[in-house]
């Protein structure tokens, strides 16, 4: 790999347009990578919100149940652990990543099969911790698979085709098991549904077991795969009685505060919502004021983190505070869509449709002028067209809150709602993965991405309580409103500069 190359949030210089467009053998193998990441997210967000709110659960514990998509923002956490660690046996002879991408895909099928035969949701509890076991390894493997991402595809020309590739295959994934799990619950039940969904989203595992060894040579498959996948057992769990352990200590503590589902929640997310900027605004006089080379010396754990906060100083906070909005839109109507749905009176058959055929085809489309977007266009005329996007795709669920129920009403929706958004996210992850070091680039992207989520999660955990105060249609008027907020950050953020080591 080359010497570490100076990142800016500004718009990118020349020589980011530049070098190679990435063989079709890697955008290929993204498109895989995408898909099996896509299937399981949809599983422990939007369709398990449709299945709680068709048992009849409130829409406030509903609203509780999106704080489960909290869990990949922390991903910073434990990603360093996939830079340093290989998984005993796969890693061996198919390399670091995929040997955690193999187990990951295997915490995924588990996770997602116990999920079916806990599918009545007759305590919550155990419904929370697969699902949180299915978060987790379905972040895990997107660490993984980002990580080599941006190793293959160092500059912002090269980035925009790999990053459409996989993101549609995220989305399709996501749109293959919104719809594909919704019409399965309609035909017989949700225990079906996720077991299909499982067994779809584990057939990438044999396709990877059966690609050549990382070194040319290297002998040993059966053996690796073996001895891989009995070393995945143990950790898979060591790493289900632990999130047992620590959730039932979280919900005892909560339950031991007096909260439940009428607490208002709303104050004391926003309030948890300001300590990471407070925390930043107190670390970073000592930050900057370290030595170019300090991060190098630190233990790799921290030294990606301060690197990062090193090179942007303070211009960090408005980067961070944009990252924060832009994909409010998104996460919000990922939360309370499909409880609006329903609530509005769509059969299972007609969400099933407009999370089918509808949402897969705009959501494509939007991918594809993203990337085309963050690609050819500068960075901030693309990042406004994304924000105005997935602001569109949110105030379009006013409309449909109005309308008379109907199939075309349902499907000009979905459809506005996943081009914006589509379009939103591939113009996102080019301008994340140009602000990390190529030194760093797993980890910084982990932070950045985890970050960028961490303010619409907390809130999207409040959104069954927001939505009793102000109503469906008030609720995605605020959500609209939130995500085009973040065009006003962007005269600070594209003057922010990079120090250079």
């Amino acid at each position: 790999m080359s010497a570490p190359a100076t990142a800016q949030s500004a718009p990118a210089p020349a020589s980011s347009h530049d070098g190679p467009r990435p063989p079709m053998r890697t955008l290929g193998l993204y498109l895989l990578l995408g898909f099996s990441a896509g299937l399981p997210f949809y599983m422990f967000n939007a369709v398990l919100t449709l299945r709680l709110a068709r048992h009849g659960i409130d829409i406030v514990i509903i609203g509780f149940f999106a704080w489960i998509a909290l869990l990949p923002t922390f991903k910073f956490v434990w990603a360093p652990l996939l830079d340093r660690y290989s998984v005993p046996g796969f890693s061996r002879f198919w390399g670091r990543r995929r040997g955690w991408i193999m187990l990951s895909q295997l915490g995924i099928f588990l996770s997602m099969v116990a999920m079916a035969f806990t599918s009545s949701d007759q305590s919550l509890p155990l419904t929370a911790l697969f699902a949180i076991l299915l978060a987790f390894w379905t972040t895990t493997l997107e660490v993984a698979a980002d990580g080599w991402r941006i190793e293959l595809a160092p500059t912002q020309a090269q980035q925009g085709p790999i990053v459409a590739a996989n993101l549609w295959g995220y989305r399709s994934a996501m749109v293959a098991a919104g719809s594909g799990a919704v019409l399965v619950a309609a035909w017989a039940d949700w225990t079906w549904a996720y077991l299909v969904i499982a067994a779809a989203a584990f057939l990438p595992f044999p396709i990877l077991a059966a690609m050549r060894p990382e070194e040319d040579g290297a002998r040993g498959r059966a053996g690796a795969l073996i001895g891989g996948t009995l070393f995945a057992l143990l950790i898979l769990t060591g790493t289900g009685i632990a999130t047992a352990v620590i959730g039932w200590g979280v919900l005892s503590a909560v339950q031991g505060a007096g909260f439940s589902a009428e607490t208002n929640v709303t104050p004391i997310v926003l309030a948890v919502a300001l300590l990471p900027f407070v925390a930043l605004a107190i670390a970073l006089p000592r930050i900057r004021r370290l030595p170019a080379d300090a991060p190098a010396k630190m233990p790799g754990f921290i030294a990606p983190y301060v690197e990062i906060f090193w090179r942007y100083g303070y211009a960090v906070l408005p980067v961070l505070a944009f990252v924060s909005f832009y994909r409010m839109g998104d996460v919000l109507t990922l939360t309370l869509s499909h409880p609006l749905w329903n609530a509005a009176g769509y059969s299972l058959e007609q969400i099933s449709m407009a999370d089918g055929l509808v949402a897969l085809t705009c959501s494509m489309a939007g991918v594809a002028v993203g990337g085309l977007c963050a690609a050819r266009l500068p960075m901030t005329v693309a990042l406004i067209i994304g924000a105005c996007a997935s602001a569109i795709g949110n105030w379009v669920f006013v409309w449909l809150w109005y309308a008379e129920p109907s199939a075309f009403v349902l499907y000009v929706a979905a459809g506005v709602d996943q081009f914006g958004h589509g379009l939103e996210g591939a113009v996102f992850v080019v301008y994340l993965s140009m602000l990390v070091s190529p030194r760093y680039p797993g980890t910084q992207y982990a932070f950045l991405s985890g970050f960028a989520f961490l303010l619409p999660r907390l809130i999207g955990g409040a959104a069954g309580a927001i939505q009793k105060q102000i109503g469906y249609d008030g609720f995605f008027i605020l959500s609209g409103a939130l995500s085009f907020a973040a065009i006003f950050f962007l005269p600070f953020v594209m003057r922010a500069r990079a120090r250079t080591a």
